[in-house]
């Protein structure tokens, strides 16, 4: 099945060109461990996901490229078809002459409307090149205009047209000094409007992956190409092809195959006796947890410690709340790999963060008039640190 990837702003198209270079660096990296039949699947797999293919035999990434200035997608399509591997679509890309002034509210109420059809028939002509379709991969940024503005609004008319199927927004979180003095305005923005309309939001916070880069990968001059390039591998590792529960020989069709849905138990909490001793440790409490595993002696890898219920919310047993994927095909060449995806209390105090500063501002009516004069009312503000509030509660009370 078919992912169609929507690339919104300079950093939702940086990123989306590395993403579709490691996916396909990864799929031709012959594996040892595989057969030449599990390797061609593995391939196979992959490209039916993210690739369509032309007569020439070039794989055609299957995503809709959008900013409101020209340069970045130049950039984007020119390193693309430079590759030799892969390339984007010829028609596959909307951009104007003019950007957002990381103003959310000019990319969501003037940009979004304004140019709601053309970006609309882009995607929808990429969806109908589909012949099995997934879902939505949105890849932007959250301190922006164009990025997060126009992005929330793109996926609003998504869940408008494409109501059941899956959307899933990859997002940015800025760094805590600051990138922009309005950052914290469109970021509380972005995700009230995201919440509404989006099934999945997958956070990856700058400062996070900036640590990567220095402590990990001992890199000294830190770039946001180096930046892009771990956030890419770290997707490519998600939305790799896995082995399906029904066969170890056989790929999962549905990447995005993930129930979102989880809700309390209509009977209540059940009793904290299930808990164990180790929930004094203070655990990060989560909702889900999926670990993907890849490479050597996967099969024998020991997942037991995510079953722990002190991980968990005591009205979910871990074997509703913990899942493992695996597949004996190493991803990137790494001998072995694992990772992690989750739906945790992990983002609460950032979150928090990001919502009290906004709301310091908002209460000294700082910058306000940028978003009133594009249509961004003094209550929209307000329904969206309400939204956010309770979001914050309801995670710290997992």
């Amino acid at each position: 099945m078919s992912i169609v990837t929507v690339q919104l702003g300079q950093c939702g198209n940086q990123i989306g060109f590395e993403v579709f270079d490691a996916l396909l660096r990864d799929s031709h990296s012959f594996q040892g461990l595989c057969s030449k039949r599990e390797n061609e699947a593995y391939q196979t797999s992959c490209k039916e996901r993210f690739f369509s293919e032309e007569e020439s035999g070039v794989p055609i990434a299957r995503a809709v490229l959008v900013d409101m200035e020209p340069k970045v997608i130049n950039q984007t399509l020119s390193k693309a078809a430079q590759s030799g591997r892969w390339k984007y679509g010829q028609h596959a890309c909307f951009c104007q002459k003019q950007g957002s002034g990381n103003n959310w509210a000019y990319g969501y109420s003037v940009h979004g409307p304004r140019h709601e059809e053309s970006i609309m028939n882009l995607i929808q002509k990429e969806v109908e090149k589909c012949d099995s379709f997934s879902g939505f991969f949105i890849i932007m940024s959250m301190a922006g205009g164009t990025g997060s503005g126009l992005g929330a609004f793109v996926t609003q008319n998504l869940q408008d047209q494409y109501p059941n199927s899956l959307k899933m927004n990859q997002i940015i979180w800025p760094y805590g000094t600051g990138e922009v003095i309005v950052q914290n305005y469109n970021s509380v923005l972005t995700l009230s409007h995201l919440y509404r309309s989006s099934d999945a939001l997958l956070v990856h916070e700058n400062d996070a992956v900036h640590k990567i880069c220095a402590k990990l990968m001992n890199i000294k001059q830190i770039s946001f190409s180096d930046i892009n390039q771990v956030l890419a591998h770290q997707l490519g590792s998600v939305f790799q092809p896995t082995y399906s529960a029904e066969s170890s020989f056989h790929y999962r069709r549905n990447p995005l195959g993930i129930d979102w849905q989880v809700r309390p138990p209509l009977s209540g909490l059940p009793p904290l006796g299930k808990m164990s001793l180790s929930k004094d440790l203070h655990f990060n409490t989560s909702i889900a947890n999926l670990v993907i595993l890849r490479g050597k002696d996967v099969q024998s890898a020991d997942v037991e410690g995510f079953k722990d219920p002190a991980l968990y919310t005591s009205w979910l047993e871990p074997v509703h709340a913990f899942n493992v994927w695996k597949t004996q095909r190493a991803f990137s060449k790494y001998e072995k790999s694992a990772v992690l995806v989750s739906n945790s209390q992990f983002l609460v105090k950032p979150l928090d963060m990001i919502v009290k500063k906004a709301w310091n501002m908002f209460a000294s009516k700082a910058y306000i008039h940028q978003y009133t004069k594009c249509g961004i009312e003094e209550e929209d503000f307000l329904d969206s640190f309400t939204l956010l509030e309770q979001v914050i509660a309801s995670y710290c009370n997992l």
